[in-house]
C-alpha cells in the first residue's frame, strides 16, 4: 500500500479553490456528520477550540469514516488540523496521528516559517522524529515506504495575522516548503488597531493586498469568512482555500431561527413562563 496522496495540496497546486468549514465543537460525532456534507476541507481547530491530541485523533478518524461512505461524485473532505502553537514536538504528534495538512497560527517571520517546514519533514529535509512504527499516519507500517513518501504529502499552512507578518509576507510566502498562507482577519484587525473590525476599509485593503502577494509568490492564500459576501469577495480576489462558515455559529443561528418561528422574543417567552 502507498501513502495516501494529499488531494487538498494537489488541488491548491492546480489552482482549484477549496471550500471549507471551521469545526470548533470538538466532538467526533459532530465532525463525522459534517464530513458527510460535501465540503472540500474541514478545519479541526486546536487553537481556540477545546481540543487536544486525542480529540483531534478521534476527529481525524471520524472524517475518514464519513469519507469512506460518501457516494461517487461527492467531495471527500480533507482534514486540516490547526495546532495551538507552532512547536516541533506538537507538530510531530499531529503528523503521527495522521494529519497531513497542518495550520499554524501567529507566524510573523520567514525564520519562523522555515523552522515549521523543518518540523513537518523527516530528515534529511527536516527534523521530524522517526517514530512511524507507532504512528497511525503509516498505518503502523502498513505503508512500507511511508518515511520516504510522507514529506511530499505534507502540507504546511501558516497564518499571517499581525502587522509584522504582513510586513514580512513576501518572505514568508517565498519560504520553500510553505504551501499556503492563511490571513486571519480578526487578529489582523486587532493588530492594526481596529479590534473587532475586520471589515474596516484599511483591514480589507491589507487583506486584498496580502492575497495578491501570496499568489504572486506562487503559494495558496486562505481565509475564513463568515458571510457569503466576504467569502465570494476573497474567492474572486484569488484565495484558494476559503472556510465559509463555523460550526458553532451555524448551530447557534439555526437554533435561534427555529425558535423565532414559535416565539416573538426572549421577553415574550419569559412572560409566558417558558
Amino acid at each position: 500500500m502507498r501513502t495516501p496522496l494529499n488531494t487538498f495540496k494537489q488541488a491548491m497546486q492546480a489552482g482549484r479553490p477549496q471550500i471549507g468549514l471551521w469545526v470548533g465543537l470538538a466532538d467526533s460525532y459532530v465532525t463525522e456528520l459534517l464530513a458527510g456534507t460535501g465540503y472540500d476541507w474541514l478545519l479541526i481547530d486546536g487553537e481556540h477550540a477545546p481540543n487536544d491530541v486525542r480529540s483531534v485523533l478521534a476527529q481525524l478518524q471520524a472524517v475518514a469514516s464519513a469519507a469512506s461512505a460518501l457516494p461517487d461524485g461527492v467531495a471527500r473532505p480533507h482534514p486540516v488540523a490547526r495546532v495551538p502553537v507552532g512547536e516541533t514536538a506538537l507538530i510531530k504528534q499531529y503528523l503521527d496521528i495522521g494529519a497531513q495538512t497542518i495550520l499554524v497560527p501567529m507566524v510573523d517571520t520567514a525564520a519562523q516559517a522555515a523552522q515549521l517546514v523543518q518540523a513537518m519533514r523527516y530528515p534529511p529535509e527536516g527534523i521530524r522524529g522517526m517514530g512511524s512504527a507507532l504512528a497511525r499516519a503509516s498505518r503502523w507500517q502498513a505503508y512500507p515506504d511511508y518515511i520516504h513518501e510522507a514529506n511530499a504529502q505534507a502540507c504546511l499552512l501558516v497564518q499571517a495575522e499581525t502587522v509584522e507578518a504582513m510586513q514580512n509576507l513576501d518572505a514568508i510566502a517565498a519560504t520553500p516548503g510553505v504551501d499556503g498562507v492563511f490571513i486571519g482577519p480578526a487578529d489582523l484587525s486587532a493588530s492594526m488597531g481596529f479590534p473587532g473590525q475586520p471589515g474596516h476599509p484599511d483591514v480589507q485593503a491589507t487583506i486584498a493586498d496580502g492575497i495578491a502577494r501570496i499568489r504572486q509568490a506562487g503559494k495558496a492564500p486562505g481565509i475564513l469568512s463568515t458571510t457569503e459576501e466576504q467569502a465570494r469577495k476573497w474567492l474572486a480576489a484569488g484565495a484558494l482555500f476559503v472556510a465559509v462558515g463555523v460550526d458553532t455559529m451555524l448551530l447557534d443561528a439555526a437554533a435561534r431561527q427555529l425558535l423565532a418561528r414559535f416565539k416573538t422574543g426572549a421577553a415574550g417567552a419569559a412572560a409566558n413562563g417558558y
